[in-house]
């Protein structure tokens, strides 16, 4: 293997990492706005709820096109195990962001009548972050792969695991959603997230701790990854940092901070993240094939990693361009449609 055939696989992966991290927590918030939808029957506040998110929900969606895009053309054969296994979830999750995304749209234009779209931003938001959450769990559970081919049925992604790992998703893009709101609005729109956000962090612990000891209960490499010596001397410090981490998004809340629950919710995400990197690493498709099996041709790699490289700051300085524009507080009445 040459040197370039060695990196070339690991800076793709690290790139397809940092975009679906991003989406993940851009995305997220406002999934959880979506989620959070049924909380409140008010129309002002739905109104009020939906604006805050209004400017950055699309832009926030361009980092799931990077994650699927970047594995396609840096890993064409683990593309092309991942999709059949999950065609399914992945068609019902792009059906519910359509749905989501046209809502944004069509809620406004349909007033007063507009209690359909009422449900098909809440709905499309819940269905789109379950199935997230389920394709994650199916794959972290593994993939059957013989002769370098999907060997699996179309429903083994169904499972009680997946579909734990499905609502622990949805509980932490509305923790997400939750703490933005307490960051992002006022009024009443504030007070409610202030209200689930407690009630959703210990359900995001609770869910986190049930998901650590579950996957090395069902995966031996995993148990090994964590509880073997001397890995387990270096590691242990995560799980003292989720509780640290937890302890302050509580603080937080419960002193009225604004920005401190919204980044302690986004550093719970990162070392979930990390545990997952952790655990799994080089395997892009468990149990069994590495970044490196599963990698196009170092040419394929290098060439559209030089287009990666011209446009990926455009998107890094949209982002940051439109978050800066519309920083700050919306109160009601106030919006960007």
């Amino acid at each position: 293997m040459t040197p370039m055939e060695w990196y070339l696989p690991l800076i793709w992966a690290s790139l397809i990492g940092v975009a679906v991290m991003m989406y993940v927590i851009l995305d997220g918030f406002d999934l959880g706005i979506g989620i959070l939808f049924p909380a409140t029957r008010k129309e002002e506040e739905r109104d009020l709820m939906m604006n805050s998110v209004a400017p950055f929900w699309d832009g926030n969606e361009t980092w799931l096109v990077l994650g699927g895009g970047g594995l396609w053309v840096a890993f064409p054969k683990a593309y092309a195990i991942i999709m059949p296994a999950f065609y399914l979830p992945v068609i019902g999750m792009l059906l519910a962001l359509v749905l989501r995304g046209v809502s944004f749209e069509f809620r406004w234009v349909a007033k007063p009548r507009h209690r359909v779209w009422d449900l098909a931003f809440a709905g499309g938001s819940i269905v789109a972050a379950f199935l997230q959450g389920v394709i994650l769990g199916g794959l972290l559970q593994g993939i059957p792969v013989v002769d370098g081919q999907y060997a699996g049925g179309p429903y083994d992604w169904l499972t009680p695991f997946s579909v734990f790992v499905g609502l622990a998703v949805v509980a932490g893009y509305a923790l997400l959603g939750a703490t933005w709101l307490n960051m992002r609005t006022v009024g009443p729109v504030r007070e409610l997230g202030r209200r689930v956000a407690p009630v959703l962090l210990a359900t995001v612990l609770v869910a986190i701790a049930i998901i650590s000891l579950w996957t090395p209960l069902m995966l031996e490499s995993v148990a090994e990854r964590w509880f073997s010596i001397p890995n387990i001397l270096f590691l242990w410090p995560i799980p003292i940092a989720v509780v640290l981490i937890a302890y302050g998004i509580w603080q937080g809340i419960l002193r009225g901070r604004e920005f401190l629950p919204f980044a302690g919710t986004i550093a719970l995400f990162v070392l979930g993240y990390a545990g997952l990197i952790i655990s799994y690493a080089p395997y892009l498709v468990p149990p069994s094939l590495t970044f490196w099996d599963t990698a196009a041709a170092p040419a394929s790699q290098l060439f559209f990693l030089l287009g990666t490289m011209f446009l990926l700051p455009i998107v890094l300085g949209y982002t940051i361009f439109v978050y800066w524009i519309f920083r700050g507080r919306i109160a009601p009445g106030e919006g960007y449609h």
